[in-house]
Parts: C-alpha cells; structure tokens; sequence
C-alpha cells in the first residue's frame, strides 16, 4: 500500500474542504493518514505560469460552489475573509514550521477554521498566530521560526517538490505516481491508496 501525501495551502477554500473531509475518509477506510504537505500555490503559479481563480471570471461561480460543498458535507457555512485570495506567505512558513514540530494537522485545521469559518485574513499575522495558539505553538517562536532559513528553505523545497511530481494545484492528494487534484478527487485518491 502507498501513503499518500495531501498538498495544501492555508489560502484555497478547495483545499480547507479537503482538509475538514480527509482525515474522516481514511479513517472509514481503515487506511494510514496521509502525510499533510504545507506548499505555497503563489509558487505553483509562478511555475506553472497560472493564476488564482479568484482572481479571474470564474470567482463568483467558484465561491458559490465552495459555499455548496461546505453545506453539502456539514461544515459550517462558508465565511470568507478579506481580502481573497490574500498573500499567504507568512501562514505558510508557520505552516511548513509545525510540521517540523509535529503538529502540521492540528495547525493547518485551526488555521483554515480561522480563514473559512471565521472569516479572518491570514495575511495578518495576529491570526495566525491566534491558530498557532490553538495547538501550543507559542507567537514568539512562530514569529522568530518564520525568519529561518530551515523553515523558508524548506517550505520553498516542498513547493518545488510538488511541481516536480505533476501537482499543478490544491488540494492534491499525490498517490506513488498519481496526482489527484481537487477536493472532488478525494475518493478517487483513496481508492488509489487502497488498491
């Protein structure tokens, strides 16, 4: 069996779906949880050469979708912060630091919640920090941890990483070779886990 890797960025409402739904799904399964792989999607824009669909034509369609999906699967109803999309940067460096200290599912959660649920703009700090606090990471090491090169090398490496492997977007749920992206590709992945 192969342990998938699900990719995600703290600013996709898609991957906060994802993120509420996939623990649940690999547990009914009785399959190993997937390893939570913090990236920076202004990175896989820039080598993909793409752009956010909130920024395009497609932006109200695609937010009436999410807010669907998020009452279709029992989630709380969509509030979205302003600005979105918003610079993520900062959210995500905390992001790539509490999976270095083992806490990257219980962060990124209280972080999504933060975005989507309550509707607070992660390029603030102040709420980051608020979800760092949620799962005892304490605001002066997330502020000094987001100044190393440990953690911006290695959040940089993820997102290169990702790439190489054929993830253009998130949520991606990558399975050996396969990539399965989008939250309405879930299910697919985890058959794929399976086998």
């Amino acid at each position: 069996m192969n342990r998938a890797t699900f990719y995600f960025d703290l600013g996709s409402p898609y991957a906060y779906l994802a993120a509420e739904r996939i623990s649940g799904l690999f547990t009914e399964a009785g399959l190993e949880q997937p390893e939570w792989q913090p990236i920076l999607l202004g990175g896989l824009f820039q080598h993909f050469g793409r752009d956010s669909w909130g920024n395009g034509p497609e932006r109200e369609a695609g937010m009436a979708e999410v807010e669907r999906r998020a009452s279709a699967y029992g989630l709380a109803p969509i509030v979205w912060p302003d600005p979105w999309p918003g610079n993520t940067l900062t959210a995500m460096r905390v992001a790539t630091f509490a999976k270095q200290t083992g806490r990257t599912v219980s962060f990124s959660l209280a972080a999504f919640r933060q975005a989507f649920a309550a509707g607070r703009d992660l390029t603030d700090p102040d709420n980051v920090m608020i979800a760092g606090a949620a799962c005892e990471l304490h605001p002066k090491a997330l502020l000094k941890a987001v100044q190393t090169e440990i953690v911006k090398g290695a959040l940089r490496e993820a997102t290169d990483g990702a790439a190489a492997l054929g993830v253009e977007g998130v949520p991606s749920l990558v399975v050996g070779e396969q990539v399965f992206w989008g939250d309405d590709r879930l299910e697919e992945g985890l058959d794929a886990v399976a086998g």
